[in-house]
């Protein structure tokens, strides 16, 4: 197996020590494997939609939770004994399957049809954090074309 050393990385890449720890847990083992499978789409260039395929599972038995820049979707289901099956095709297990959010991502809303679970996101970048022109020697573009 290959690993992946980021440290020379560490030295030339100010502040962005999150996003190479996460490039590190990144290459660790997906140990969520693949229940409950998901998309993600974009829809316009500052929101995105995340479907989980939750079928089985009602809204009480689904909890959805943001913790700064980390999206939890729980799934718990109700014990219900006394079924003998046959054949068990269908997933019933309980799920957790963490996203990481960029900075200024938030949820917006999240709807269920058809088995399906809708998590809207939205990214709202404050205006103080927006691009800004930076004047060289006290000159703007401005006085430059006059």
């Amino acid at each position: 197996m290959r690993t992946v050393d980021f440290a020379p990385l560490y030295r030339n890449a100010i502040g962005f020590d999150h996003l190479l720890n996460l490039m590190e847990s990144g290459t660790a083992k997906n140990t969520q494997g693949g229940y409950p499978p998901y998309n993600i789409e974009q829809k316009e260039e500052n929101q995105y939609r995340i479907t989980m395929a939750v079928a089985g599972f009602s809204e009480e038995n689904l909890d959805i939770t943001q913790q700064e820049t980390t999206l939890i979707v729980r799934g718990e289901r109700n014990a219900e004994d006394g079924k003998n099956y046959v054949y068990q095709g269908i997933a019933e297990r309980d799920f957790e399957r963490k996203f990481q959010l960029a900075d200024y991502v938030k949820v917006t809303g999240a709807t269920m049809e058809n088995g399906l679970l809708h998590i809207d996101l939205e990214r709202e970048v404050p205006e103080a954090n927006q691009p800004r022109k930076i004047a060289i020697n006290g000159k703007s573009l401005l006085d430059s074309e006059e």
